[in-house]
């Protein structure tokens, strides 16, 4: 059997064999980290910017959400096309391009005159935000040993973790002082920097094909991918309208992505398909991938969900529901490089087990909080559930993309990062909406948001900790590859 049936990996890796990274590699990697931790802290910066944004610009706060959800969208119509784009150019190609794009929105951003220009620089920037993450996770699996990896993929889950912990926080003392504009001042110079330090230091890396694009694919994907992340993000909200347009954009994303995959299971035939769907056949790459959707539907709906708890049911004011999310984001980020090196050492189980459990308990805690919960067993039960995380995602990176053949890097890159999208849009949706609809029936009953609110989040946080008990199902399938493990392998048998 060929490795892209059975999960395994050919040993052909243009790293060192002895384990070590060259420095000219490191380098490479350190770039695409600090790129990274800049485009996703900016992505995480703008939440707590919308309400100032709104009153600022006088507009109202549906139109200010498409700040957000545009972006949104932006990400998920760009990443599936990555799996073609960091086959066809250089790694070096890519990044400038990516920083050039994300450098030039944040611009436009910062001196937009008004609401249209503003958008249209938030969706620049996350054209180059789309590619980041496949780019950086696409280069660590070319570049470094396989013996490695998890140290690596630990650091990817350090910046995932700590620009989301870190962008609120900062976003709300710059608010305190300055305008909205400020947030895109301070980011430019980064890029800028990163930017000019790419041009000088970033080498190409991996090797590249000239493969055709195929132009039908694109705006499949686009539907497909984008009309599922619209479609979803559109529910929760107050009256139908929002629901039915969710919809409608739902049902043209299912038609779009189901003719999509289509085409690309016709092409990749003659190896020509925009997203390669040949790394399915890799069973550890597809329990990975499940399990990360599952995992990212839990992250995201929680941290959409706890400060709407905490505000309306608990009765804290945002600063104090922020300060309670903080310390377990912060300690999920640092735990990130620890968790790879555990499973460079000891494998997958001993991590992935144990995590998805701590992450299913945690969720099963929320659907039994209440008006008058203790915050510090808040703050205990959210720092579980990041530690959860932390053990989760690592392997989940490394043991995925670790079972494909070289040249399916790109495409299980943009495969993970595509569905990690999707799963983050499903959960703030499903979670938002079922809160939503039990409190508004309750407040119709004359019962106040607090008492109204409370069975809204055990019922949406219930769903999610049952869904999460399928990752825990799945999780001892999920094996190190071969390549890592130094033995024979066969993901998913």
């Amino acid at each position: 059997m060929s490795a892209v049936d059975t999960g395994s990996v050919p040993t052909t890796s243009t790293a060192p064999a002895s384990g070590e990274i060259s420095r000219s590699d490191m380098r490479v990697i350190w770039l695409l980290l600090v790129a990274a931790f800049v485009a996703i802290l900016n992505e995480t910066t703008m939440g707590i910017a919308i309400p100032h944004l709104n009153a600022d610009l006088g507009i109202p706060p549906e139109l200010g959400q498409w700040l957000t959800s545009a972006f949104m969208l932006t990400m998920a119509v760009v990443i599936p096309t990555t799996g073609f784009i960091l086959q066809r150019f250089t790694t070096r190609q890519v990044f400038i391009a990516a920083m050039l794009a994300f450098s030039l929105g944040t611009l436009v951003a910062l001196v937009a005159p008004g609401f249209g220009v503003l958008l249209v620089g938030r969706v620049i920037q996350a054209a180059g935000t789309g590619i980041m993450m496949p780019l950086l996770m696409t280069t660590i699996m070319n570049v470094v040993p396989p013996q490695s990896r998890g140290r690596m993929m630990g650091r990817v889950g350090m910046v995932i973790s700590l620009a989301p912990a870190i962008g609120p926080t900062l976003a709300g003392a710059v608010l305190e002082t300055f305008n909205w504009r400020a947030l895109f001042a301070i980011v430019l110079p980064i890029a800028l920097v990163a930017l000019g330090m790419g041009v000088k230091w970033m080498t190409n890396l991996g090797e590249t094909r000239k493969v055709p694009l195929d132009v039908l694919s694109i705006p499949l994907a686009a539907l497909g991918f984008g009309g599922i992340v619209f479609g979803l993000s559109q529910f929760g909200g107050e009256g139908g309208s929002g629901e039915t347009t969710g919809i409608i954009a739902l049902v043209v994303g299912a038609v779009s992505l189901g003719l999509f995959v289509w085409r690309q299971l016709l092409l990749q035939r003659v190896d020509d398909a925009l997203l390669d769907l040949r790394v399915f056949r890799a069973g550890n790459f597809t329990f990975s991938v499940i399990i990360m959707t599952i995992l990212a539907l839990s992250m995201f709906g929680t941290l959409t969900l706890l400060p709407q708890y905490l505000q309306n049911v608990a009765g804290l004011n945002a600063l104090q529901s922020g300060l309670i999310l903080l310390p377990g984001s912060v300690l999920m980020g640092l735990l990130g490089p620890i968790m790879g090196r555990v499973y460079d050492s000891r494998g997958t189980r001993p991590l992935l087990i144990p995590g998805t459990m701590l992450v299913s308990a945690a969720l099963f805690y929320y659907s039994t909080v209440g008006e008058h919960t203790v915050w510090w067993v808040l703050i205990i039960v959210q720092a579980a559930m990041s530690v959860g995380l932390a053990m989760s995602f690592t392997p989940l990176f490394s043991a995925s993309l670790g079972s494909l053949q070289r040249s399916l890097y790109s495409h299980g890159s943009a495969v993970l990062n595509t569905l990690q999208q999707v799963g983050g849009a499903a959960g703030v949706a499903l979670l938002t909406v079922t809160y939503s609809a039990i409190l508004h029936a309750g407040e119709t009953e004359g019962l106040s948001t607090a008492t109204a609110g409370a069975p809204g989040a055990r019922m949406a946080f219930l769903i999610a900790a049952i869904i999460s008990l399928a990752a825990v199902a799945l999780s001892p399938f999920v094996r190190k590859p071969a390549d890592d493990a130094g033995e024979g392998f066969h993901g998913g048998h």
